[in-house]
């Protein structure tokens, strides 16, 4: 089961209640972040797109704003934030996580290969990420598994295109031994010829009786 450890930046930097009240950028994102733990994500969408209205590019609103479109399932729209993060300055640990949140927006939108790429390099910046190598090896596991399917439709299509093919041919071919053509005579007409025949061999028999019975009567020759 894939591993999914999305969890939004938080700002440790204290304010005065002057300067919060004056809606800085980290203070937007701190609303962003309230309404992200009550699951409101649209209000902590909207809080984050406002600190970055404020202050384009700031790692920490894009790597929130890509983990509550992460939770609206608009996985495309939170990839596009994670690289927004993975653009800027932000520090290594940050680009670490943002890239192993890519990864899992990825392979929900069934892109293993984007997906294996962004656990890749969250390796890299950490190889002690034991949740990005496990996600790993299960994607490198799920290509290979399609690789093997897609190899086996390409030759389940060949092997069909040349049994068609054979039977398509042995079609054409002339028959060497055509089938006897079966008698078209109607049941009436082959008794009536039964009949016929009987007829016949009555005659026949008739008249060698006839013949036989003439030579027996005549008188012996007198020699």
């Amino acid at each position: 089961m894939l591993k999914n450890r999305l969890s939004i930046l938080v700002l440790f930097t204290l304010f005065s209640c002057s300067y919060v009240r004056a809606q800085t950028t980290d203070a937007l994102i701190r609303r962003g972040n309230r309404f992200y733990n009550k699951q409101e994500y649209d209000q902590s969408q909207t809080n984050y797109e406002k600190a970055l209205k404020k202050s384009p590019g700031n790692p920490d609103a894009s790597f929130n704003l890509g983990d509550a479109l992460y939770r609206k399932n608009d996985y495309d729209k939170a990839a596009g934030s994670y690289d927004d993060v993975l653009q800027s300055k932000a520090d290594e640990n940050t680009r670490q996580n943002a890239y192993y949140n890519k990864g899992v927006a990825m392979i929900r939108q069934k892109k293993i290969d984007e997906s294996i790429d962004a656990w890749k390099n969250a390796l890299r910046l950490n190889s002690a990420d034991s949740d990005a190598r496990e996600n790993l090896v299960k994607a490198l596991l799920e290509k290979k598994k399609q690789e093997q399917q897609e190899q086996q439709n390409k030759k389940d299509k060949s092997d069909k295109k040349k049994s068609d093919d054979k039977q398509k041919n042995d079609q054409n071919k002339p028959d060497n031994n055509p089938k006897p053509q079966q008698s078209k005579l109607s049941k009436q007409q082959v008794e009536q010829y039964l009949k016929s025949l009987e007829q016949r061999e009555k005659d026949v028999q008739d008249k060698m009786n006839q013949n036989k019975t003439h030579t027996l009567s005549q008188p012996e020759k007198d020699w």
